[in-house]
């Protein structure tokens, strides 16, 4: 009997002996290709000696020391070379423990910065359907993953949600790409006017939307648009990057090639690469100096924020994207994916759509191709999947509720940047595997 409380209760799962590379192996010697990196997470696989290197040097000096006392020489090192590399304007990191930390601390410093410069009549936060944020109730309120909040509804402050930019789903017949992309990114115009043009605090979204919805990017144009009417209203624009940054998507941030600005950038999984917990928020200069030159005190903090010994293995992991010149060759693997994704199932009468950038890349299942029709959600196409995928060797990521948080099933996948064109046709083999079984 364990005493350990899972995730589902009823769950029976193996345990972890160890990791090599691209693979991991289990107590009774199986071995799983991880396609997924867990949740978007090992960006550099298992076992990198670099990183682990970093990880004792520093145990070795000062394993923790708090930041009312303290800074350190990984923290500023790490918080130096992330602003080396920020989006234009982003001056200043806040280094928290993972990917809802750093949406929460993103969320009170907006709601803080209105407040520090004599606006406190803003208090609206504005999402979009079918995103997700984060865990803690601050994250869990402004995503728009109606499943994970139901739950939790009477502890979440408001937030409201305009369209998703999901363009397989969402464009019209008679539409370009473009026109679509406008259409939905002036919902945020029409629900700031709705709400009162100087109550909004921000606007909320992932460049690439992960995990809810399978790896779906913006058509072009849609976030210059959502730029110019932030701008216009003096909304601050906070991007989530938490799963699609840091290389995944083929570049250090995601936002880079939708040539967006943003006031406030959230990152983590990948900054950390799984080999300790990991996470930050980083904002404009004019954010930080609206509480240098007020109150001088962010009101926000975690025991474990800074972690000196975390602020090392992200150092090594960011020196090695960076520096190393592995995230360069996302883009390389991720086209040599997603034409191996398309070879296989570009026909396939139960996969709709093969999207994504870089090597984050989504598969939507759908029942009838043609009318793009999902499965009956009481089939549990999604949960037959990750069992499948999962006796075959592969560790990936389906999801349920796709297009509403009820229907549509849909595989993230997120693999190691360091794969190999072996490894491409590894994850499509057993891939198919899968596929054949269920559907």
């Amino acid at each position: 009997m364990s005493s350990v409380f899972p995730r589902h209760t009823k769950s029976h799962l193996p345990t972890i002996s160890h990791g090599k590379g691209v693979y991991l192996y289990d107590q009774a010697g199986k071995q799983y290709f991880d396609g997924s990196g867990g949740a978007a997470v090992s960006c550099l696989g298992h076992g990198d000696p670099d990183v682990i290197d970093a990880i004792k040097t520093q145990l070795d000096s000062i394993a923790y020391a708090h930041t009312s006392f303290f800074t350190s020489d990984p923290a500023e090192q790490l918080a130096d070379k992330l602003i080396e590399h920020a989006p234009e304007g982003i001056e200043r990191v806040y280094l928290v423990s993972g990917g809802s930390e750093a949406m929460e601390a993103a969320l009170k410093l907006a709601r803080q910065y209105f407040f520090e410069i004599g606006q406190p009549q803003r208090k609206h936060v504005i999402a979009r359907r079918q995103s997700y944020h984060g865990n803690t109730l601050g994250a869990l309120a402004t995503g728009g993953n109606e499943w994970r909040r139901a739950p939790f509804a009477p502890l979440l402050v408001e937030t409201t949600h305009i369209s998703a930019c999901f363009e397989y789903r969402g464009k019209g017949e008679n539409e370009t790409a473009f026109e679509y992309g406008q259409r939905v990114a002036n919902e945020l115009e029409t629900e700031i006017l709705r709400l009162g043009e100087d109550s909004v605090i921000a606007f909320v979204a992932e460049p690439v939307v992960g995990a809810t919805a399978g790896a779906v990017p913006p058509v072009e144009g849609y976030f210059k648009r959502v730029r110019e009417i932030c701008d216009q209203y003096g909304v601050l624009l906070i991007l989530d990057e938490v799963m699609c940054g840091m290389g995944r998507t083929g570049t250090l941030f995601a936002s880079e090639q939708d040539d967006v600005r943003p006031d406030i950038v959230a990152v983590a999984k990948g900054l950390g690469a799984g080999y300790q917990p990991i996470g930050a928020m980083l904002c404009s200069g004019e954010i930080y100096a609206a509480i240098e030159n007020g109150s001088g005190f962010f009101q926000h903090g975690h025991t474990y924020i800074g972690h000196p010994t975390a602020c090392a293995a992200a150092l090594a992991v960011l020196t090695k994207l960076t520096d190393g010149g592995i995230a360069a060759r996302v883009s390389q693997m991720g086209d040599k994916l997603q034409k191996a994704l398309e070879r296989e199932f570009g026909d396939h009468p139960n996969i709709g759509d093969i999207r994504g950038r870089g090597l984050f890349r989504g598969l939507e299942i759908v029942e009838d191709r043609i009318s793009k029709t999902p499965f009956d959600p009481a089939r549990g196409i999604h949960k037959l999947l990750k069992k499948k995928t999962f006796e075959a060797g592969l560790a990936c990521y389906p999801m349920g509720g796709t297009i509403d948080g009820q229907r549509g099933d849909h595989i993230l996948l997120a693999p190691p940047f360091i794969i190999e064109d072996a490894h491409v046709d590894e994850i499509v083999s057993k891939l198919r595997i899968a596929m054949d079984q269920v559907l």
